[in-house]
């Protein structure tokens, strides 16, 4: 019976965001908490209504994309601050200073492990930027940054 209990723990609960879109039931989760380790799906430029919010803007696409993930590690009861990893894609390598200005936006002090790769397309050509995330929150009480 305890073998049972840690596989069904081991799924994880499932975390939502008004803020961030989820994808048709049944096709995946947008993020999911297992213990204290976050992952968040490839996140897309897809505002609270479900709108792209540009098609020729890759920063505009990846500040959105980093305010989705605050909004989800938020829901799962952290902070961007718990951001271990990010894997930034992108349709076009000459983007990223524009992603990386987008992510000092939401990122500071220690930026989390980060890998960009060049793709030759994204789910959707209109999209230019796609970013996954794993995050880890320490349930203990945090010290205050002064």
């Amino acid at each position: 019976m305890a073998r049972k209990a840690a596989v069904l723990n081991a799924s994880g609960r499932r975390i939502s965001s008004a803020k961030v879109p989820e994808g048709p039931p049944g096709s995946y989760s947008q993020c999911k908490r297992v213990g204290n380790h976050v992952y968040l799906s490839g996140q897309i430029a897809i505002d609270k209504r479900g709108k792209l919010v540009s098609k020729s803007d890759p920063y505009l696409q990846a500040r959105q994309i980093f305010q989705n993930i605050k909004a989800l590690m938020e829901a799962a009861g952290g902070t961007v601050d718990d951001v271990v990893k990010i894997t930034m894609y992108t349709t076009d390598i000459r983007f990223q200073p524009a992603i990386w200005k987008a992510r000092r936006e939401v990122f500071s002090g220690d930026f989390p492990a980060s890998t960009l790769v060049g793709v030759s397309s994204l789910f959707d050509p209109d999209n230019l930027v796609e970013v996954e995330a794993i995050g880890y929150i320490d349930d203990k009480p945090r010290r205050r940054r002064r």
